[in-house]
């Protein structure tokens, strides 16, 4: 038999192979599929750990040059064909892990996936490697990404240059407009552009994307662009800040606060915001977070809600991201439980898992301000998290 008779063979018991798994994986039922899907991707997490290792070691030894490769990451392209973005996160994980043993243990034993290990190996140091390792078992990745982001405060240097890294790129061929701004001129065309979609009319099945193009043609035709010269901007936009730091121009260096929906920013961006903002102030309780309501009232009131959304981020079922269309869910109800309008109450859940709770799909108990427990109908227990930026309030506090 020929090469080519050869290979043919080998492509024909591979697809007799595939398809024979495909029917032994039809005749699984649903726990079984979901247990065996997880099992897979431990194993496939281990495999991804043994391959950013043994390129890291490649690159160390510059062994992928003896292939003509440039770089590892080009090697790695030209090797396996992933993309230049997967390579390049592979090679700055891989260099990162030499050492962090903790982090690459758990990365190769398949107990935290390479989302979680890459979110944080920028920020891990060998005196942290342990304690991020831990952590990262408990938080998902978009908090770990906070997490990371928050490690140094910003700077006036870092406004400046993100200042400078303003632009706008418009597409003739695709329609398409592309814009980076500085975080605090963001979240006020963003908030414009929120407020504007909600008035928009709506039947129901537009898109939320279509709606936001919709409410920016809106503000074009109407000419109340945000931000006019010698005119406050009629939108609000939410910045917890330290008192100390709107009053203190030299703050810039020791102290700096949270754009809400948002990342840190340093007093200087928060003095500007001053200019053109209307200044919401809240109390703040002994730990830094905004003072209860108990049973005075049902419905959260608008400082317990930015607060909130400053602790959940998102709805708080494990594992959703929705943003949109998410509201205070009291954990023990308010009527019927006789539940307090208090933020360890309190937790943001989208409209899609607020129906699961409150028809006792999933049952959800415990401290908003510290860990949600949630029972679903197999008896699967899941847990949720504040986001650690909201908790380090506490950390200091108490440091």
């Amino acid at each position: 038999m020929g090469p080519i008779a050869t290979a043919t063979a080998t492509a024909t018991d591979a697809a007799d192979t595939a398809a024979a798994d495909a029917a032994a994986v039809a005749t699984l039922s649903d726990e079984e599929i979901k247990a065996e899907a997880a099992a897979s991707f431990c194993r496939m997490t281990a495999e991804t750990g043994r391959f950013v290792l043994l390129t890291a070691e490649l690159a160390r030894r510059q062994g992928f040059r003896s292939d003509g490769a440039t770089s590892i990451e080009t090697w790695m392209v030209e090797r396996t064909g992933m993309s230049v973005p997967t390579a390049r996160a592979y090679a700055q994980v891989g260099q990162s892990l030499s050492e962090l043993p903790h982090l690459a243990a758990a990365l190769c034993e398949g107990t935290l996936p390479f989302d979680k290990v890459r979110a944080v190996a920028g920020l891990a140091t060998a005196r942290s490697d342990e304690t991020l390792a831990e952590r990262a078992k408990e938080l998902s990745v978009r908090q770990l990404v906070e997490l990371a982001r928050s490690a140094r405060p910003p700077r006036a240097a870092d406004d400046a240059k993100s200042h400078e890294r303003r632009s706008l790129r418009l597409n003739e061929t695709l329609h398409t407009m592309t814009a980076q701004l500085p975080e605090a001129l963001f979240a006020e065309v963003r908030t414009a552009l929120e407020a504007r979609a909600a008035e928009v009319p709506s039947d129901g099945e537009t898109p939320y994307d279509q709606r936001l193009a919709d409410a920016l043609v809106s503000l074009v035709r109407s000419g109340s662009t945000p931000g006019r010269a010698g005119t406050l901007s009629p939108y609000t936009v939410v910045a917890h800040v330290p008192l100390e730091a709107l009053g203190d121009e030299d703050a810039e260096t020791a102290l700096f606060g949270e754009l809400e929906r948002g990342g840190l920013i340093s007093a200087t961006v928060a003095q500007e915001l001053l200019c053109g903002a209307r200044v919401i102030v809240a109390l703040d309780d002994e730990e830094g977070h905004t003072m209860y309501e108990g049973r005075a009232k049902r419905l959260a009131s608008a400082t317990q809600r930015r607060e909130i959304w400053r602790r959940d981020r998102c709805c708080r079922f494990p594992g959703c991201a929705h943003v949109r269309f998410a509201i205070p869910h009291h954990i023990t109800l308010w009527k019927a439980e006789g539940g307090l309008t208090d933020l360890d109450n309190l937790a943001l859940l989208c409209a899609f898992h607020h129906g699961l709770v409150h028809r006792k799909v999933w049952t959800m108990c415990g401290d908003a301000n510290k860990e949600l427990t949630f029972v679903g109908p197999s008896g699967r227990v899941m847990t949720s998290r504040p986001s650690p930026l909201w908790v380090r309030v506490t950390t200091q506090r108490a440091d």
